[in-house]
């Protein structure tokens, strides 16, 4: 199982397939990389391209990061799923040191880059990938820094790299805080596609916790959430059914005990100090549109098209959005769009092709309605389709509430110090890819 996790190089390709950034951990390609991933990737058909391919005897995995590939290859047969998170945690890495990831910051910080591929990869196998504990020691200055007296002073390696801190990576020994506190936000995006009819077509919610911590010594946190493998095993031993729901896909930070995730659904972690996210994960089961938009679209005679919108919101009374932008297209070329809503103001923005109608502090189960109007040039007046348009677009978010009912049960930290925790836990619901088709 540990030879599937090694890989033999590393690239960093260019659009055209030309390298960036090659760096060799076996020496055991013999082989031209660009030439086989130009051919097989590049200039392919874009529906026979595969993220994983094999060439001979040599296994590539690929993903695409903006304008630049990254690139693994191995002698053999790789899990390709491991690979590929390898790669994405390259990408994080990237971001934390120069923000954007693309061709012309590869360019400029080539230096530092193979500085963090030696490090994040030891002759093909993973090392350190957390950000935090990499920029300890490799920085822009780099661990030798020259001062005016020409000495040399040479920065002692962080504790995770010496192996002072034991087997914890992600957090350094002897943090201290003053006032400790563990925040959780619980952030769910609704994706979702609604047909003319009010029907739902397709609906998938993303959701990830958010986590910063600031606490001393190395603590052991407990989380407990209502998933439906769990309290279907509490009610089985208590008795008393609860509100649960079936979590899918869900990934974990590394720093999570998963043999005690396994056992007994528990989520146990020393957590990493700051911010970072502890866990995703996704529903696909059907859900009720939470704003729910219907549209009536009325020719008046061969230019000017009226459009009646109604609004309502269907999450609870007592639950608040504090803002929901409803983005109404209209064809490129009419003339004078105007719009006149019961609540909220609606302007105009022709870099979009849309009516931005923005309304602030919405409650759950209440009703709003505008009418927009605009005119179309003659020589289109008469075309059926000139009124054909994308889909309603709406943004929103809505605090102190979730989608799907997700509830974190607990939140408990100890540590051997014993000191009092303040633990903070926020859920949020926003909007993803939410639209309503017209008619």
């Amino acid at each position: 199982i540990i030879a599937n996790l090694m890989a033999s190089s590393f690239f960093i390709l260019d659009t055209k397939g030309h390298p960036l950034i090659s760096r060799s951990y076996r020496g055991d390609i013999d082989h031209d990389v660009s030439k086989v991933f130009g051919s097989r990737v590049v200039d392919a058909e874009e529906v026979s391209i595969k993220p994983v391919f094999e060439h001979e005897d040599f296994t590539y995995c690929f993903v695409r990061v903006n304008d630049v590939y990254f690139v693994t290859v191995s002698r053999i047969n790789v899990m390709p799923l491991a690979m590929t998170e390898f790669m994405h945690r390259v990408n994080r890495v990237f971001q934390s040191y120069f923000k954007h990831v693309c061709e012309e910051s590869v360019r400029d910080n080539f230096v530092i880059i193979y500085e963090l591929l030696d490090e994040m990869m030891d002759f093909g196998y993973v090392q350190f990938t957390e950000e935090k504990i990499l920029k300890e020691y490799i920085t822009q200055e780099g661990l030798i820094k020259l001062f005016e007296e020409d000495q040399l002073e040479v920065k002692a390696l962080p504790s995770a790299v010496s192996g002072v801190g034991g087997a914890i990576p992600w957090r350094k020994p002897g943090i201290k805080y003053s006032k400790n506190e563990a925040f959780l936000d619980v952030v769910e995006s609704v994706n979702l596609l609604v047909s003319q009819t009010g029907e739902c077509l397709s609906s998938e919610i993303m959701g990830v916790l958010k986590m910063r911590t600031r606490l001393t010594g190395m603590p052991d946190v407990k989380l407990g959430l209502n998933d439906k493998v769990t309290l279907e095993s509490h009610a089985r031993n208590n008795g008393k059914p609860m509100k649960s729901v079936d979590l899918e896909d869900i990934k974990f930070h590394q720093c999570v005990k998963l043999n005690k995730f396994e056992a007994d659904r528990t989520i146990s972690f020393v957590p990493p100090d700051g911010d970072f996210e502890l866990m995703t994960y996704r529903l696909t089961s059907k859900i009720k549109p939470l704003v729910m938009v219907h549209c009536d679209v009325i020719r008046h005679g061969t230019s000017r098209v009226e459009m009646n919108l109604k609004v309502r919101t269907t999450f609870k009374k007592s639950s608040t959005a504090t803002f929901v932008d409803i983005h109404i297209p209209v064809p490129t070329d009419a003339d004078k769009p105007s719009a006149k809503a019961n609540s909220g103001g609606v302007k105009y923005v022709p870099e979009n092709g849309t009516l931005l109608w923005s309304l602030k502090r919405v409650q759950g189960t209440k009703d709003y309605s505008c009418k927009c109007e605009y005119t179309l040039p003659s020589v289109r007046g008469s075309d059926p389709s000139a009124t054909s348009k994308r889909p309603i677009a709406v943004k929103f978010e809505i605090a102190y509430f979730t989608a799907s009912g997700f509830q974190v049960r607990y939140l408990n930290v100890t540590e051997k110090s014993n000191y009092q925790v303040l633990p903070w836990v926020r859920y949020v619901t926003q909007s993803g890819e939410y639209q309503i088709r017209t008619n």
